[in-house]
């Protein structure tokens, strides 16, 4: 039996990932009772690029509070850079929009569920967002 090679080019994205760093996590126990109340999540994203180069920094800021029970903050950056490929900029800033968030969420994601497996708590697991949805709702509001 003969098999097949198929050509295959390595598939890369030309946005990397150099650093991640939570800049602010934050809780505040309100009661130390579990609250009949739905926790309420509000989301930001901030992106700023380096003057005249492709680096970028990208904050992402989840503040939730569940009434009577706690309140937290998180405050997460990611540090990007494109690389390879001369991209204009339309495009470079459609990947920074749509791509640097995504990569970011599931650290985000992450920190949530450990800040709030407490004792007496029940652990937030954050749903998966459609990030594309998300940015496209935040343009047009």
């Amino acid at each position: 039996m003969e098999k097949k090679m198929e050509n295959k080019k390595e598939i890369k994205s030309a946005l990397r990932l150099r650093r991640l760093v939570f800049e602010k996590i934050s809780f505040e126990r309100l009661g130390l009772d579990e609250s009949e109340h739905e926790l309420k999540l509000k989301i930001e994203s901030r992106i700023a690029q380096k003057e005249g180069m492709d680096l970028y920094k990208v904050s992402l800021a989840l503040k939730g509070n569940k009434l009577e029970e706690y309140l937290f903050e998180i405050i997460l950056t990611g540090y990007f850079e494109i690389y390879g490929e001369q991209l204009e900029e339309v495009n470079k800033q459609r990947l920074i929009d749509k791509n640097a968030i995504a990569i970011l969420m599931p650290y985000m994601r992450s920190q949530v569920s450990l800040l709030t497996a407490q004792p007496g708590m029940e652990c937030v697991v954050l749903p998966a967002f459609n990030i594309n949805n998300m940015l496209d709702n935040a343009e047009h509001n």
